[in-house]
């Protein structure tokens, strides 16, 4: 199973290439995200499949709007081959539950396998202070187990969530759930703007499907070998 989604999340296509390639040597996949997509569309993600045609992806937009218009969004992206793709749970059971009969659906049609489908909790750059500031007024743990019970419960295969809640949400829905990890940094490794982080080896041991990591590798002198330390770490 892949252990890393290495976070490609550059407007150069060419380096987007040169990265995805260097990475997927290594034995990651790719998590192509919203900077991607905005500058490069679908044509890009084709672009990356063609130069790394075996490398699981997820596709990391964060749908979130009417139920009709994200099962719209996901029939789109279905057909671009890819092992994941996510929403916000915050958009509600009938956005999930739409999107992910679109998804299905049209996987279906296209006579593809479908994409799992993930959900956004509260996203990894949020603390205590930036919950009460949109108005939540319960702990992030707590609001993050409320958001992955709905999820669970509207059919997805899991959530995107920080590593400090990976503990108490597999002890609460189970080992088959995924948990995609964004958040994850190598000890000594620049924070950035994430909040709630553990290294790679602590987020896998605490029960972690999958990880995402991007500067430590992306921005690494040779990143081909940064990523092949940080998944030599998890052996």
């Amino acid at each position: 199973m892949t252990k890393i989604y290495c976070a490609i999340d550059t407007p150069d296509l060419s380096k987007a290439v040169f990265l995805s390639c260097a990475v997927v040597e290594a034995g990651c996949g790719l998590k192509l995200g919203l900077e991607f997509f905005s500058s490069h569309g679908e044509s890009g993600v084709q672009s990356i499949r063609n130069a790394c045609p075996d490398a699981p992806i997820f596709l990391d937009l964060k749908f979130h709007d009417i139920p009709n218009t994200v099962a719209g969004a996901l029939r789109a992206v279905t057909r671009l081959g890819i092992a994941y793709v996510n929403v916000h749970a915050s958009g509600g059971s009938s956005m999930m539950r739409f999107g992910l009969d679109a998804l299905r659906e049209e996987s279906v049609t296209l006579g593809v396998d479908a994409p799992k489908l993930l959900a956004v909790t509260v996203l990894t750059s949020m603390d205590e202070n930036e919950i009460s500031n949109v108005g939540q007024s319960l702990p992030i743990e707590d609001q993050v187990l409320r958001l992955a019970k709905l999820t669970k419960e509207c059919g997805l295969d899991g959530v995107v969530c920080s590593a400090k809640e990976i503990s108490f949400l597999r002890q609460n829905l189970g080992q088959d759930f995924v948990l995609m990890v964004p958040g994850v940094r190598p000890a000594g490794s620049d924070l950035g703007d994430q909040k709630r982080v553990l290294t790679p080896r602590e987020a896998i041991d605490r029960g972690a499907s999958h990880l995402v990591i991007g500067r430590p590798i992306t921005q690494a002198d040779d990143p081909a070998k940064a990523a092949a330390d940080i998944l030599s770490s998890l052996l």
